[in-house]
């Protein structure tokens, strides 16, 4: 009898070492998109826009149909969004009951899937202002979507990875008021010359507290992610 005990416990906590496993390579691919989205934006698909400027020109324009990167950069595009599904996945996974880690999980997977929406509707004209569709979705939903995320997971977990996630809130609050101005002035004829910068500033924050968020979580024992 002792020893079919003793093999149910080794079979039950073999599965939940294969199960922290699988939890921490999920949590992993939020580290991975994050490089990934990186690499594929400024280093190769900047690289193939002859005269692309990441100062000045927004991130999109990459990814536009009259872009000569967008070849390159759209299979890219499309695991950046996957592995941040699979992130999503791994943060639901780690929730244990937290219900407000299990939503954050959901949102960010949600995100990822909005993403590969968004490939259907990609910047067509250098007038920002004229693709409707790419602007509702990419410049309000996305946005906000990052913005509740964000929300939820400084919720959830400790006060220092609170005060973090209300830093960059207050970074993407800030980003995206510029952000608005210069479309404005874009709007109007004028030259934004911080445009691309600003852009990149907002995304890298988001892409910042995925990657903490990811190593948390990474670090963290199962039970310490319990409500």
């Amino acid at each position: 009898m002792n020893t079919l005990i003793a093999g149910s416990n080794d079979t039950l906590s073999s599965a939940a070492s294969r199960h922290d496993l699988v939890r921490k390579v999920l949590l992993v691919c939020g580290i991975v998109a994050s490089l990934l989205y990186i690499v594929a934006n400024d280093v190769v698909a900047a690289m193939s826009y002859p005269g692309y400027s990441r100062i000045s020109q927004p991130i999109s324009q990459l990814s536009a149909t009259f872009a000569p990167s967008r070849t390159v950069l759209v299979p890219l595009i499309v695991l950046y969004e996957l592995l941040i599904i699979a992130f999503g996945i791994g943060v639901w996974q780690s929730a244990q009951g937290k219900r407000l880690l299990r939503v954050t999980g959901g949102l960010v997977s949600a995100g990822g899937i909005l993403g590969l929406v968004g490939l259907a509707f990609p910047m067509t004209q250098l007038d920002l202002s004229s693709d409707m569709e790419h602007n509702i979705l990419m410049g309000t939903v996305t946005p906000l979507l990052m913005f509740v995320t964000i929300g939820f997971g400084a919720a959830a977990l400790g006060k220092w990875f609170r005060l973090y996630s209300i830093l960059t809130i207050a970074v993407l609050f800030l980003g995206g008021a510029l952000s608005g101005m210069q479309i404005a002035q874009m709007a109007a004829g004028e030259t934004a010359s911080w445009f691309g910068l600003t852009q990149r500033i907002l995304t890298g924050a988001w892409l910042l507290w995925v990657a903490v968020l990811a190593i948390v979580l990474v670090r963290a024992q199962p039970e310490q992610t319990k409500s």
